[in-house]
């Protein structure tokens, strides 16, 4: 939950470390203007002068900044750490770079014309002066405007960064004001009084620009409150984005009550129609009548007063299938055997009643930790689900309908979409075994027919041969059982498949201690990695009629996933 005083949570956090890497990467580049700008004006013994030095020591920090908080994760406290110190340095840097840049300008900007005995020598100084202060609090003003619209904060902190950069400015530059001994030739001859009309301007002008900043915080901390308030369903807080599929969004979420870790689904606003609604309705409560262990659990579902739907489920704190995959590359059979057992498992409840889920894919699957176990294998997203027995009123798609990815789509259910069975699944599961073996899908193509085209004609490759390395036998012939084009040439049942599993040679070799070890070595890649593709394009779900269309909304199922990626 987004709230205005915390940063707890992995969403805030994430935000503000986003953020705090932006004006990050702002500074960066207004301070590489500024370098270039000095290079092209000073003669390049000037350049080794200590204020020079300084200005590239709070360039170094600003670029620190950038690239620390751009990648990884970062502690809440480390972004707002490096945020005020390069804070404080910026305001640092600008006002000895101001108040130390006169004596070095002054020969080529009077350019021999006026010298320190000319009359008008102190006035000219008195002016580059002034000049040199109205630099210095534009430069701070912005930096500190740039800094309360970029970086999420509270009215106090807004407040003491403002004042902190606006009293190390005004004191340097008071200071400035003073007479004092220069290098030769030159000599500031500026009047004493000239310090208190310094001061007195930062203060009139820094109290201006700490009501602006203050203003831009408060600005933008009423948006995020409304977006907050925006996010309350019901008795749930939602927190965290973490996919989008073609019929819902999902969100990490919080109960007001409860403690468990949760997820919610949400209707998509230009899903709201009726068939939708009745669609999305549907699939809460089929998958409500799932209790596997190796199935999602549906906690609850309703409707806001302003009549979004949504249903709250089991948080898995995991990754899909997809990713491990596509992290670590072709997995052990004793891993394969492992998961395609237990997702056989949570099929053979599902198809017991006459479910069938008709979306098997390794986006479908997740991998987590429960119950103290790690690697249990979920199946999660029964949006495509049909029902064989029609008890449960509105179908996903019409009998003239294909339903499926086209990557993990069974031969039948191209051709005879409505006479498709629980054996329509278990070719999908072969597909994914297929997938873990060798790290990639059994056929890819350019277009949906071409893929199609394979699962009707193409004999798939042994995983041996994609490989070029030697698969357990047992294991390799089941896989390519299951990818049989004819249904009857493959198991029969989920049962008998999780029978023949079970019998593999390799069966076992996947213990919960390797398990642990396999997590603790990429748990926090597999973080990163689905950080880093957020939104991004995986596989696709469809659901097309038979003369090539696609369906009328009502019917249409599309995750945001590509043909080429499982």
């Amino acid at each position: 939950m987004i709230t205005p005083t915390t940063e707890q949570g992995d969403e805030p956090r994430a935000f503000l470390q986003q953020r705090v890497a932006l004006f990050g990467k702002v500074m960066s580049i207004i301070n590489a203007l500024g370098g270039l700008v000095y290079v092209a004006v000073f003669p390049r013994e000037y350049l080794l002068e200590p204020w020079f030095a300084l200005y590239l020591i709070n360039t170094a920090l600003v670029v620190a900044m950038w690239l620390t908080c751009r990648t990884g994760v970062r502690s809440a406290r480390f972004c707002r750490g490096i945020e005020a110190v390069a804070v404080v340095g910026s305001a640092l840097s600008g006002a000895v770079t101001s108040r130390f840049v006169l004596p070095f300008a002054l020969p080529q900007a009077l350019g021999g014309v006026v010298t320190p005995a000319d009359p008008a020598y102190d006035r000219v100084v008195g002016l580059v002066q002034n000049h040199s202060s109205l630099g210095l609090l534009i430069g701070l003003a912005i930096l500190l405007v740039v800094r309360a619209a970029l970086v999420p904060s509270g009215t106090l902190r807004t407040v003491a960064l403002t004042m902190s950069a606006g009293v190390i400015g005004g004191t340097i530059m008071t200071v400035g004001a003073i007479p004092f001994e220069g290098p030769e030739p030159i000599r500031a001859h500026t009047p004493l009084d000239a310090a208190a009309g310094t001061a007195a301007t930062f203060v009139v002008w820094w109290t201006m620009v700490t009501i602006v900043c203050v203003a831009i915080t408060r600005i933008i901390y009423g948006l995020r409150r409304e977006l907050r308030r925006a996010r309350q369903l019901g008795q749930y807080t939602l927190e965290e984005k973490l996919g989008e599929g073609g019929m819902g969004t999902v969100y990490r979420a919080r109960h007001a009550m409860m403690r468990r870790p949760t997820a919610v689904k949400l209707l998509q606003p230009d899903k709201a129609g009726e068939a939708h609604l009745a669609r999305f309705e549907r699939e809460v409560q089929l998958t409500a009548q799932l209790t596997h262990p190796n199935t999602i659990t549906i906690f609850d579902y309703g409707r806001t007063p302003d009549g979004v739907f949504y249903y709250a489920m089991e948080l898995l704190d995991g990754a899909t299938l997809a990713d491990v995959v596509r992290l670590d590359g072709p997995q052990p059979p004793g891993r394969v055997l492992k998961v395609l057992a237990e997702v056989a498992s949570a099929l053979e409840e599902a198809h017991g009643i006459d479910f069938i889920h008709r979306d098997i894919k390794p986006a479908n699957i997740i991998l987590c930790r429960q119950g103290g176990k790690p690697d249990v294998a979920k199946l999660v997203d029964f949006g495509m689900v049909k029902d064989l027995t029609g008890r449960n009123g509105v179908e996903l798609t019409s009998i003239e309908s294909i339903a499926g990815t086209p990557l993990y789509i069974s031969p039948e259910a191209l051709t005879s979409p409505d006479k498709v069975d629980a054996r329509a699944d278990l070719y999908a599961l072969g597909a994914v075994g297929y997938f873990m073996l060798t790290g990639a899908p059994v056929f890819t193509g350019r277009t949906l027919p071409e893929v199609c085209g394979h699962h009707l004609h193409t004999p798939p490759e042994p995983p041996a041969d994609r490989l070029g390395h030697p698969v357990p036998p047992d294991l390799e012939q089941l896989v390519l059982s299951c990818l049989a084009k004819e249904a009857s040439d493959r198991p029969q049942s989920a049962s008998e498949l999780l029978a023949r599993l079970r019998s593999c040679t390799s069966w076992g070799e996947w213990s919960d201690d390797v398990a642990r070890a396999w997590w603790r070595e990429n748990g926090r890649k597999l973080h990163d990695l689905r950080q880093a593709e957020t939104g991004s394009a995986h596989s696709m779900s469809i659901a097309v009629d038979l003369e090539g269309r696609r369906r009328p909304p009502g019917d249409l199922v599309q995750s945001d996933y590509t043909l080429t990626k499982p």
